[in-house]
């Protein structure tokens, strides 16, 4: 059976597509579609939620489909650098229009501890399982199953692409400038 050919890319772009990929809002419009207009829901809140969870899942992905890799820890480090520059605009417009003090890379460091707490109290079994239900509980849903399967849906989505997206390419040098 024959292979596709795998792109080249440079460590540099591969970070860059990875967090343009993760702050990307597409798919999240997407889910937020697929909620029941029920009061008991707050859109806005899964809708911020979703978004973290994202960017999260996409960096999650790179330290598990990248292990054993020699370029992980510098693809790793340098897409989070990309998000901390992306939180720092995003924080400092939140800031004017709402007057509070956000710090949204802050925000994301704290919900990737909570999901990785939560995946790790659940000893075996798939992330996927416990990072549902613990998207609908940060959501203020803990029983609405269509918040739940949202969070499952937004990670699996994200790490399905981060692995397919990792296994499509080469990492090649940087090129020499003249």
């Amino acid at each position: 059976m024959a292979t596709a050919a795998k792109r080249e890319v440079t460590l540099q772009k591969m970070c860059e597509n990875l967090a343009s990929f993760a702050v990307d809002r597409e798919d999240i419009k997407q889910l937020l579609t697929t909620l029941p207009s029920d009061e008991a829901i707050n859109p806005v809140s899964v809708e911020y939620e979703l978004q973290l969870l994202k960017i999260i899942s996409a960096g999650w992905s790179i330290n598990v489909y990248m292990d054993g890799k020699p370029e992980k820890e510098l693809l790793s480090e340098n897409f989070w650098l990309i998000i901390r520059e992306f939180s720092k605009g995003l924080s400092e417009t939140l800031n004017l229009m709402s007057g509070a003090d956000v710090d949204y890379f802050d925000t994301l460091k704290e919900r990737l501890n909570t999901y990785l707490s939560t995946m790790e109290n659940a000893g075996s079994g798939e992330p996927v399982q416990v990072v549902g239900p613990e998207f609908a509980r940060l959501c203020g849903s803990p029983e609405n199953a269509f918040v739940t399967l949202n969070g499952a849906r937004i990670f699996h989505l994200t790490a399905t692409s981060v692995e397919e997206y990792i296994g499509s390419v080469d990492i090649v040098p940087e090129e020499k400038s003249a």
